[in-house]
């Protein structure tokens, strides 16, 4: 694991690349569709699946790949990440979030400083968001440490559709997309009840996780057998 200053550079850069893949394809998308939603949701959902996976990979290594404040309070709960990096952690993913929704301004000759004004509120909405972020953070505790990436990647992509959200399931994510004004936007005001549902279903993963885990080492000791469990041991997480 890098230092420091290098976790928080990669996860600055991870998480600007992460927004400039999710609002940029966003935009390209609804440009090429010619009104057809489901289209540009599509063309949205594939181009963050190659860009999760590929930004996971890459910045593993340095940071862990969390480009989300609501992993990085999940493995500080863990003892995986020092208390003392959350808040860093946090505030160089705000701020990588922001600049990535800047930058596609600047490619997509847009104008760089506005607010979205899309609304996305109401109970399906944030139950959605928990729902997302509860099964993205079961999926990073429990897949095999070489297949996180992909599944993380593969969930998300999975949660674009099955979820009324779209599956934001990242507070930066949703920070940062409240600075664009596009198809991928959410209005300020949208996004504190998208935030605790976040929290909250990242909390209950983590619940549920340590649930599991007491029960296979509970069967483990009853029984003699070994029971296999999928618990990621490194810092690789998207």
């Amino acid at each position: 694991m890098a230092d420091l200053p290098r976790r928080l550079i990669a996860e600055a850069l991870g998480t600007a690349l992460l927004l400039a893949v999710v609002i940029g394809s966003g935009v390209m998308g609804e440009r090429l569709a010619g009104g057809n939603a489901a289209i540009a949701l599509l063309a949205n959902t594939l181009a963050t699946v190659g860009g999760l996976y590929v930004l996971i990979e890459v910045f593993g290594p340095l940071s862990g790949s969390h480009f989300n404040p609501a992993v990085s309070l999940v493995m500080v709960v863990r003892g995986v990440l020092p208390r003392s990096n959350l808040v860093p952690y946090i505030v160089v993913q705000l701020v990588g979030a922001m600049l990535g929704a800047w930058l596609v301004h600047l490619m997509f000759d847009m104008k760089v400083f506005e607010l979205a004004a899309k609304v996305r509120s109401g109970t399906g909405q944030w139950i959605a968001e928990g729902v997302a972020t509860f099964g993205l953070i079961l999926v990073i505790l429990r897949a095999p440490a070489a297949r996180v990436a992909a599944m993380v990647a593969a969930y998300i992509g999975a949660a674009y559709w099955f979820t009324a959200s779209t599956s934001f399931a990242n507070p930066a994510a949703a920070f940062g997309r409240m600075f664009s004004d596009s198809f991928a936007g959410i209005a300020p005001a949208s996004v504190p009840g998208f935030v605790v549902a976040e929290i909250a279903g990242a909390m209950m993963a983590l619940w549920l996780h340590g649930r599991l885990e007491k029960s296979a080492v509970a069967a483990t000791s009853s029984s003699g057998d070994p029971v296999s469990v999928n618990v990621v041991k490194e810092e690789r997480h998207g």
